[in-house]
């Protein structure tokens, strides 16, 4: 039995999955994942900063937040 694909919408798309790598694939999962829109909500609405909920947050979902460098002094 061969699948209806009348239905179907186009697959250009998609095209790009058939070269993406394993963290375009995590990152597509990730970003559609509902707990996860909340939580950077969360953060996005604070300023930028390193206290313990913003790396609890990453410790939850696997991520990195590089801390921006410190100003040189004179």
């Amino acid at each position: 039995m061969t699948p209806d694909t009348r239905e179907w919408r186009s697959s250009i798309p998609y095209d790009y999955w058939d070269d993406a790598d394993i963290d375009a694939l995590a990152w597509e999962c990730l970003r559609r994942n509902p707990k996860y829109q909340r939580d950077y909500a969360n953060i996005a609405k604070t300023p930028v900063r390193g206290d313990n909920e913003t790396e609890a947050i990453g410790n939850r979902w696997g991520l990195r937040f590089p801390r921006p460098p410190k100003p040189k002094r004179p």
